[in-house]
C-alpha cells in the first residue's frame, strides 16, 4: 500500500515497437486495469514516434495512462515489470527495440530517487513522445522538480525545436 494509504494519481508512459504495437499497448492497459489497487482513469491517443537514443530500429507507438492507485511507487514499479514480462519484454540493447515498455512518469507530487526508481521520470521533460500524450490527458499536471505544468514543459520543448 502507499505510505499514506491514500489514493495517488500516477501517470505511466507506455511504448512498443515490436509486433502488433497497438495490441501490445492495449494489452498493457488492460493488464494494468485488472490489477488490484489500480484504476485506469484516462488513456491518451496513441502516437507514432521515431526512436530516441538507439536509432536503428522501427518507430514506436506511445501513449500515457492516468491511474488512481493505493499502491506505493515501488509496488507500482513491480506491477509494471510484471506486465513487461507477461508481454515478453527483453532487454537486449539499451533504448533498443521492445515489445512493451512501461515507465512511471509521475506519482502524485512525489520526488523519488532510488537506484531502481526515479520519479518524476528523469528525461520526461525532454521527450515529445511523453509530453504530447500527457499534455493531451492532463496539461495541468505538475512536474514536481521544475514546478511547471506539463503544458508549460511541452510548449517550451516545442519552442526549442523551432
Amino acid at each position: 500500500m502507499s505510505d499514506s494509504g491514500k489514493v495517488v494519481t500516477a501517470y505511466i508512459g507506455i511504448g512498443s515497437n515490436i509486433g502488433d504495437r497497438a495490441a501490445l499497448l492495449n494489452a498493457s492497459i488492460e493488464l494494468l486495469s485488472k490489477k488490484e489497487g489500480i484504476e485506469v482513469t484516462s488513456v491518451s491517443s496513441f502516437y507514432n514516434t521515431a526512436p530516441v537514443g538507439y536509432l536503428e530500429q522501427p518507430d514506436f507507438l506511445n501513449a500515457v495512462v492516468e491511474i488512481k492507485t493505493v499502491l506505493s511507487a515501488d509496488e507500482l514499479l513491480q506491477i509494471c515489470g510484471l506486465i513487461e514480462k507477461v508481454l515478453k519484454r527483453e532487454r537486449l540493447i539499451h533504448w533498443g527495440p521492445r515489445t512493451i515498455d512501461l515507465d512511471i512518469l509521475l506519482y502524485g507530487n512525489q520526488i523519488i530517487n532510488k537506484e531502481n526508481l526515479n520519479i518524476p521520470h528523469p528525461r520526461m521533460h525532454e521527450r515529445a513522445f511523453v509530453l504530447e500524450p500527457l499534455n493531451e490527458i492532463n496539461p495541468s499536471a505538475i512536474h514536481p522538480v521544475f514546478n511547471k505544468t506539463v503544458c508549460e514543459l511541452y510548449e517550451a520543448m516545442a519552442q526549442d525545436d523551432r
